[in-house]
């Protein structure tokens, strides 16, 4: 059920997307140049605002920013289809981003001395990064790897919604989030190396991975 969600989900916005898609690609904008854009975004709510404490903005600036992740690849894929090299780039901003936001929340947890907030955050930016290597090494091994209930997107909406609830004043709610999320994406991790095993041993003569 929550993967049809997920699916029904994105397509309604792949139908919102393309229009801007298409006056972007009109204009001469790259997908490229959205890619980075859009990471430069996330810098600017995660460092720039989160940081500081004020949640509210830096969560609202950080998805419509993240949301740039559909757009770049619509407009790839309008113009013919993803280059190695912007795939490459779009990969590593993500990370980029990623690390940017969980390190501002982090950082602003710390100054308000919930370290078990902190502790949270840590483990999501870990986690996080080990869904998107097991993805990425399993694909460079000619397996695929697309499973897992916590992709990228899922994980910067889980720790936003907890950013704006505790910038309204529910306190515990993003420390409740992180703790979630945590836990769903080693779950995801789980899934994936499950995925993958099983490939590896359908592909093994012998039936060993």
């Amino acid at each position: 059920m929550a993967k049809i969600f997920q699916v029904s989900a994105r397509a309604g916005m792949t139908r919102v997307v393309e229009p801007i898609a298409r006056a972007l690609l009109r204009a001469g904008v790259t997908p490229n140049a959205v890619t980075v854009a859009g990471t430069v975004g996330v810098l600017v709510g995660a460092l720039g605002f989160g940081a500081r404490g004020h949640l509210v903005a830096g969560a609202l600036i950080v998805t419509v920013f993240a949301l740039t992740d559909l757009l770049d690849g619509t407009m790839a894929r309008m113009s013919g289809g993803s280059t190695k090299f912007g795939a490459f780039l779009d990969s590593s901003m993500d990370r980029v981003a990623d690390s940017a936001v969980f390190g501002a929340v982090a950082y602003w947890l710390a100054t308000e001395n919930n370290y078990s907030g902190v502790a949270a955050a840590l483990v999501c930016l870990a986690a996080g990064s080990l869904v998107s290597y097991v993805k990425a090494r399993a694909e460079g091994l000619g397996m695929t790897c697309n499973v897992g209930i916590a992709e990228r997107t899922e994980r910067l909406l889980i720790v936003g919604v907890g950013g704006i609830l505790t910038g309204v004043g529910l306190d515990p709610a993003l420390e409740i989030a992180l703790w979630l999320l945590a836990a769903v994406s080693i779950f995801t991790v789980g899934q994936r190396m499950t995925h993958v095993y099983r490939q590896a041993q359908q592909l093994q003569p012998n039936g060993q991975a």
